[in-house]
């Protein structure tokens, strides 16, 4: 079992900042990709950021490409959003995944609200 913990949301003004981590327990996150998906009211959760295992390869959704940057660090267990430039459509709950051989782990999600 692996449990996911997200921190680092907050409310924010338009062109503002936020880091977003994820702590991971129970398992090492080291081996497997991980990533960040986001759930705006009324929408359906959706594809943000993900990270390999090594860093090596990295992927992002169009509307955050060139404002976001996802790392990891093996070491520590833990992933991170850096956010920058925030815009009100960013504003939604942040979950953090990992992707492992026998299902995929979902942390409880972090609200992330950008003021315009």
């Amino acid at each position: 079992q692996m449990q996911l913990v997200e921190s680092g949301g907050g409310l924010v003004q338009a062109g503002g900042s936020l880091r977003l981590s994820c702590a991971a327990s129970g398992r090492t996150l080291s081996g497997y990709t991980m990533g960040w998906f986001r759930q705006a009211p009324g929408k359906e959760r959706e594809f943000v950021a993900t990270i390999n295992w090594s860093g090596s390869r990295i992927t992002y959704a169009d509307s955050v490409k060139g404002r976001f940057t996802i790392s990891r660090d093996n070491a520590k267990n833990t992933v991170s959003l850096e956010m920058n430039s925030l815009k009100s459509e960013d504003t939604a709950i942040y979950y953090c995944n990992a992707r492992l051989p026998d299902r995929d782990y979902w942390g409880q999600g972090t609200q992330v609200t950008v003021s315009s």
